[in-house]
């Protein structure tokens, strides 16, 4: 089949190529076997009591289901998760949305984060450039597994408040430290001891197992089980021209044509990759630097501290987008229509967002600060004056047509992964 749009359009743009599996990197099965089950197992937090499952669950598509989540301290799954209770209740809510996690062992992957402030690069000499700079550990083997680090050193997301366990005490002391003490606790179990032993060939003896095997293992299981490439678009960019409705083949016209929406999310990934300003409505603690005299998020800036990258976020790929709601790096808005009515007018959509429209579950104690952004009139005025792309007009068809475009990315095996949940697994 020819790589353009399908006869009828106004505009003849290539269409990507199809994903093959050329394009993913090769992982152990035995190592994705212990990785599922480190994923759903609260070993890895601060205070084992959460696990990377709570914010990246199956039945959410991966993700939570929340505008910003309820990490380390809540109770409960998704939107029904609430905030606990006594000394260990939340302090904070999650800065950002909790992203999908399909596709993430393409090779073609170079950067992660809503800020990207994890890319390949050999600027610390370890093949990465993340926030634990030159204390990243050695051997890791993909961009995953050095993802896979840092929700585990992340106060407020697994690692706990100082003073509540070893691990977030060494964290706090510096980002590395807290690492050897999970190791110890994962080679000592008797289970994940001799496993990692016999799926890692590196390594002889429960002593010699370290955060490399465990990120490694998380990286394995995280590739392999949730790679989608089997949507009714990947069928129809690989030669099924049935595998469409025409109204979903309407909306791809518009998606590659005069909707713009592949300006951005280019290529066979259905991302660039690349940081761009929306003006999306602000809520919640923001992700300050320490220098921040008030709540906001300035997106790549506070990674690139440069004024240009000031409220861009990076670009979301889009296989099994219909999954994932709420969307918006923060998840500020419930449902694809109302996200692509933002991407077309932005400024507008700004105008007309109302709070309710934020997924945020109650939590008395935070909700002094859910919006105190707006009253900084300020920095209202800086994000609205951000915005990357121009206004195009569409129809209510027309982007019902590209919800229904959308919703042709979702892959036909989702329900029926590789591992699937652990039937020991209790949110």
């Amino acid at each position: 089949m020819a790589a353009f749009l399908w006869a009828g359009t106004a505009i003849a743009q290539e269409l990507p190529r199809p994903l093959t599996d050329d394009d993913f990197l090769s992982f152990d099965m035995k190592q994705a076997a212990i990785g599922h089950q480190l994923f759903y197992d609260p070993i890895l937090s601060g205070n084992q009591n959460i696990a990377c499952a709570h914010c990246h669950h199956p039945d959410f598509g991966t993700s939570d289901g929340l505008s910003l989540g309820i990490g380390e301290g809540g109770q409960g799954l998704g939107p029904d998760r609430t905030p606990g209770i006594g000394a260990a209740k939340i302090r904070k809510r999650i800065p950002r949305n909790s992203p999908g996690l399909w596709n993430l062992g393409a090779r073609d992957i170079h950067t992660l984060f809503h800020d990207g402030r994890l890319s390949i690069s050999d600027v610390y000499g370890n093949r990465f450039n993340s926030p634990a700079q030159e204390w990243l550990p050695e051997g890791l083997n993909s961009l995953l597994a050095a993802q896979a680090l840092f929700p585990l050193t992340s106060q407020f997301e697994m690692a706990g408040n100082v003073a509540e366990n070893q691990v977030t005490g060494a964290v706090h002391d510096r980002i590395d430290k807290g690492w050897p003490i999970l190791a110890k606790r994962v080679r000592t179990d008797p289970d994940y001891g001799p496993a990692i032993v016999a799926a890692f060939d590196e390594i002889e003896a429960t002593e010699d197992i370290s955060i490399t095997q465990i990120a490694n293992a998380l990286a394995a299981f995280m590739a392999v089980e949730w790679r989608s490439t089997d949507s009714p678009f990947d069928r129809y960019l690989a030669g099924d021209t049935t595998a469409l409705s025409p109204h979903q083949k309407r909306g791809m016209n518009l998606f590659y044509g005069t909707a713009h929406c592949s300006t951005c999310h280019s290529g066979p990934l259905m991302s660039d990759q690349e940081f761009h300003a929306l003006a999306l409505p602000s809520f919640g603690p923001g992700r300050t630097r320490q220098w921040d005299p008030y709540v906001r998020d300035v997106g790549r800036m506070g990674e690139s501290d440069r004024l240009e990258d000031a409220y861009r976020f990076r670009t979301p790929m889009l296989r099994n987008v219909a999954l994932t709601a709420p969307y918006g790096h923060n998840g500020a808005f419930p449902d694809l229509e109302s996200m692509i009515r933002h991407h077309l007018n932005p400024e507008k959509s700004l105008s007309q967002w109302t709070r309710d429209m934020a997924d945020l579950p109650n939590v008395p104690w935070l909700q002094h600060a859910d919006f105190v952004v707006w009253d900084d009139k300020f920095e209202m005025e800086r994000q609205r004056a951000k915005i990357d792309i121009a206004p195009v007009e569409l129809s209510d068809e027309e982007i019902h047509s590209l919800v229904a475009f959308l919703q042709s990315l979702t892959g036909t095996s989702v329900e029926t992964p590789p591992f699937g949940v652990p039937e020991g697994f209790t949110p």
